[in-house]
């Protein structure tokens, strides 16, 4: 019965990444051509046995939307990040970035935006109060009884869409780009957003890649850990690269359920490719429309403020010193994650060199 147990755990994965899917499409992003990357990275997962797949991830797509100010700026933004991963992945750079840095900083940074995702929640909120506010309360109510986040995202995306269409009587009307099961290609547009934004980008995904990447190989209870940092990069990077060409989704490292399936590669690449089906056969746009950008608002919260934001923010101040990683954690907060890191590399190496150490 392990092919029953690893479908479930694939379904449980998509089930989670449905609504983020969701989240994808009301930032303007196509998510026909998306289903290419799942295709490749069940390939590749398949061809070299990786049990990390990838999916709509919350913090990337949250980060885009708010540094892009349009789908043209936004595709652009995960072009040039997954350029930058590219050549991480490639080269092998991506633990050699932690051991320069140092893991307080990274941690730092992902605490940073455990806060902007919790920010995003409460603008979320603000501009949609009905939808936003059921939407919290159903994820904060969920998650003190299950401290499930695939539970969290599943009822409270459910529950305030329903609030939505019974209660306000809303319907979306999604753009065309978004819905059409065509290609458009999109030429990048350079300029000082995008490129911040894709640096922020790459940033993100280097914290997230190690960080979800390790977790998920944990999940399998195989030692060492199973997890290739350096294939997922690539894997991911390479997926987004061609997919944001054709205004796609970008997709990337997830802490996957499908890792604690009794066959944790064929459950991730069940997952990846139910995803592909109902991109291809555009269920996702149907489901879309009667689902508010705000719907997500309760899970980012819990996310953010609740999953995020206290693991690594007690992991960043463990240190003796711990301004370099408060600074760190404020200025990604703030900013983005490429202010972040920027300033705890910077006071990292010049603090010493004026004599006041690290």
């Amino acid at each position: 019965m392990h092919w029953l147990a690893d479908f479930l755990a694939a379904v449980g994965v998509v089930l989670n990444g449905i609504p983020q899917g969701i989240m994808a499409m009301t930032l303007g992003f196509a998510v026909f051509p998306t289903m290419f990357s799942f295709i490749f990275a069940a390939g590749v997962n398949g061809l070299f046995g990786s049990v990390a797949p990838i999916s709509f991830q919350a913090e990337s797509l949250a980060l885009t939307g708010n540094l892009g100010k349009n789908p043209r700026e936004r595709t652009s933004i995960i072009f040039g990040g997954s350029l930058i991963m590219a050549f991480i992945g490639v080269s092998g750079m991506l633990t050699k970035i932690v051991a320069i840095l140092g893991n307080s900083i990274m941690a730092a940074m992902m605490a940073g935006v455990g806060i902007m995702l919790a920010k995003i929640a409460l603008s979320m909120y603000q501009d949609e109060k009905i939808v936003g506010a059921s939407s919290i309360a159903i994820a904060i109510l969920v998650y003190l009884f299950t401290k499930d986040l695939v539970w969290t995202i599943t009822l409270s995306v459910i529950g305030s869409s329903l609030v939505a269409v019974f209660g306000i009587h809303y319907r979306a009307e999604l753009p065309a780009n978004v819905v059409e099961r065509k290609f458009h290609f999109l030429k990048p547009v350079f300029s000082w957003r995008v490129v911040r934004g894709a640096l922020s980008l790459a940033c993100l995904n280097v914290g997230a890649n190690i960080s979800y990447g390790l977790i998920t190989g944990q999940m399998t209870g195989i030692k060492p850990n199973p997890v290739n940092l350096n294939l997922l990069t690539s894997t991911q990077a390479f997926a987004d690269m061609g997919t944001s060409l054709l205004g796609g989704a970008p997709v990337e490292t997830i802490i996957s359920a499908t890792a604690s399936a009794p066959e944790p590669v064929v459950a991730g690449i069940i997952m990846m490719l139910l995803m592909a089906v109902i991109l291809l056969v555009g269920w996702l746009p149907k489901i879309g429309k009667y689902v508010p950008t705000a719907s997500i608002a309760g899970f980012l919260l819990i996310l953010g403020a609740v999953v995020i934001f206290p693991e690594n923010a007690a992991a960043a101040m463990a240190g003796k010193n711990s301004v370099i990683p408060a600074l760190t954690l404020v200025v990604t907060a703030i900013i983005d994650p490429f202010a972040g890191l920027l300033t705890g590399a910077v006071l990292k190496f010049i603090l010493p060199l004026i004599g006041l150490g690290v």
